[in-house]
Formats: C-alpha cells, structure tokens, sequence
C-alpha cells in the first residue's frame, strides 16, 4: 500500500469528531507533516495518550464513544472558554495538546475548574489533514455560503443569554420552542456562540427546531477569541439560512455570561440589534438575574423580555428577581405553555414595530406582531 493509501486507511478508520461533521471526509487525502502552527478549525489526525476529564467523543451521529489510549480521532483544533471546565487556547506548535470538549477540539488548556480533577485529556498529534493539492482541511472549507445582507423581512429572532455558563439557557431554548411550536409556530434555532458540541443540537432537535444551526454551520470550531466581524458575519448567515426554510420565528442562544469577552461584544453589536427583538436572560439566582438584566438594559438594545434557567425552581428567588426588575420568570413547563411563549413572541414584535416606527435601525424590518395561535395581525 503506498503511503497516500496508508494515509487514507488510517484518516477514514479514525473516529471523526462532532466538529467535523460538515466535512466530506472523502477530501482527506494526505497526513500532512506536522510543520508550522495550527490554525482555528485545522483538522488532526491525533493519538489518545491519556484519558482525562473527556474520556469519550462525541460523533456526528449522535453518539458518544468511549475512549482508550491509542484510539485515533479526527478533532479541529480551537480555543476554549469555559468557566466550569477548561480555558484553552490553540498551541503555538502540532506537539502533544489536549482533548478540550467531548465535541473534539484541540487545544492547550491553561486553566481549569476545580470540579475538572483529572485535568484534561491528553492527545498527541499524528498530522494535519491534507486534500488532494496538498492543502490543509478546514472546517470553513465546508462551512454555509456566507450572507452579507438580509432580505427586508426575516422572521422574529428571541435571543436567549444567561449570567453564566450552565445557568439554563439551552434548556429555555428548547422549552420556548416547545410553547412556538404548540401555538402553530414554525421556529428554528441557532446557537451563535460557544465550543463545538453535539448536546445543544441535538435537545434542539427533539424539542422541534428545525432547522437547527450553530456557529460550526458558520466554519468555526469555537468562537473564543473570534472577531467582532466574524461573528457578525455568522449572525446573519445563519439567521439567513435558517429564514430561507420559511420559519416564522428564531431562537438564538448566546453562550456563556454577559461578561464573557465574545458575548459582551454581540450583544451590543448594532447588527444585533437590528435582527433581534428581544432578549430572555437565564440566571441562577436573583443577585445575578438583576445584575444581567441591568447590563443589558444599559448596554444592549433589545429589551429583556422574560427571566428563566435555574432561578426559576426557587420560589424566594423568583419572588426577590420579580420585586426588583418587574420581569416575569418561567420555568420549562412555563415556557412550553403556548400562552406564555405566545405572550413572550408578541412582546419581542411589539419592540420590532416600535422599532420601525421610530426609525432607528432603517436597514432591516420584520414582519408584524403575531396574534394568538400564529396567525399574524393585520
């Protein structure tokens, strides 16, 4: 077998990773020597050396493998934000680095959340995925025809942001979805920012949404350290490709905290602005619900419409959160009530006719305010 065969043999019988998902793996034609420096979304060939924190992978599939030292996989290299488990950053060299995320990103973790006590696991690159001109595999080679500008009309976007990570965002995610969808509504979601992982995706899709993107659609691994513009850039081709299926509303969810560097940096991006109509903030007490809500009521356009997340199983912080920003907070069964998501969908349009009406951001429009069960007002 020659060597370009050996590669091929070895490239297609490694485990391909969650992140790799958009990619034809039949591109993959060479191991590439391990010369020069990784970039964001490069795909390795790496070896398990250590099990750690992550002893599995998440496949393209759905499922979950376990791993062992020696396995081969095929991950994309990316930095990593995350405030209860790893922050990371791509390595400066295609030395031994670590498995950051189950999705598969490689990276060199700089730090760790005290709950992480194996410490990350631990991979050793074997080559970086060459096509057949010799050229290095990225995921933005396969990533979603870029969108630049949006038709006039695009469908009612409700973004979902939180005080922290793991503070319930997705979870109202797909429990608003549940109440869109019980009213008639056709909705689709969008995780804009966050690491490549297959858990979002895949609740958003047995909650109903459809379609379902996120930010690797987009050609990104991770959005840790991208620029502004990029994320723009991702913003509206993914509200562009989900508008082109015909849905008749969005649900966005923006990783981590207010506060984290990529997130901060949206939400008080014009562009956000002028697509999205309206913000549900998931906090887990309510200190932070109050300190979240006024952060975004100071810093960001769209007004905070509902309080949800981990908050919401607690009837004394409910009733402090309440007192304090005259919000009304939903648990998941609350959210999945087509009334309250119906309530919460023509709150977010009320602010888009505002909008309109004032003038103030005079390059998009969004259709008019839905009514009950879905049928829109006239």
């Amino acid at each position: 077998m020659s060597g370009s065969n050996r590669d091929i043999s070895r490239i297609q019988n490694a485990s391909w990773a969650f992140t790799t998902r958009r990619v034809q793996r039949d591109t993959a034609k060479i191991l590439l020597p391990l010369e020069g420096a990784p970039q964001s979304g490069d795909l390795v060939l790496a070896s398990v050396t250590f099990l750690g924190q992550h002893p599995g992978l998440q496949l393209p599939n759905g499922r979950r493998k376990q791993l062992f030292p020696g396995d081969e996989i095929v991950v994309a290299y990316g930095n990593r934000y995350a405030s209860n488990q790893f922050e990371s950053i791509i390595p400066e060299t295609l030395g031994p680095c670590h498995l950051v995320a189950g999705g598969g990103i490689a990276s060199r973790a700089l730090s760790w959340h005290v709950r992480m006590r194996k410490g990350p696991t631990q991979i050793t690159p074997l080559g970086l995925l060459g096509d057949d001109n010799n050229r290095r595999i990225n995921l933005r080679n396969f990533a979603l025809s870029p969108i630049s500008e949006l038709a006039k009309t695009i469908p009612t976007v409700i973004a979902v942001v939180g005080t922290g990570m793991d503070s319930g965002k997705t979870q109202s995610c797909a429990y608003l979805v549940r109440g869109l969808n019980a009213v008639g509504l056709r909705t689709g979601y969008i995780k804009l920012t966050g690491t490549g992982a297959g858990g979002d995706t895949w609740l958003l899709t047995d909650a109903g949404a459809f379609p379902v993107l996120d930010f690797t659609d987009a050609g990104m691994a991770t959005t840790y350290m991208t620029s502004i513009d990029q994320l723009e850039l991702a913003l509206m081709t993914l509200i562009g490709h989900i508008a082109q299926e015909g849905v008749d509303a969005i649900v966005m969810e923006i990783a981590d905290g207010v506060f984290q560097q990529e997130t901060a940096a949206i939400l008080q991006s014009a562009v956000f602005a002028s697509l999205v109509a309206g913000t549900v903030m998931a906090s887990q007490d309510s200190m932070g619900a109050s300190a979240g809500v006024n952060w975004l009521r100071k810093h960001s356009e769209p007004p905070v419409l509902a309080l949800s997340g981990i908050i919401s199983a607690s009837p004394l912080q409910v009733k402090e959160a309440t007192s304090v920003l005259n919000l009304p907070v939903y648990d998941r069964e609350g959210l999945s009530t087509a009334s309250n998501a119906i309530s919460i969908l023509n709150l977010a349009q009320q602010h888009v006719e505002k909008r309109k009406n004032l003038k103030t951001v005079p390059i998009f429009s969004q259709p008019s305010a839905v009514s009950e069960y879905g049928q829109q007002a006239h």
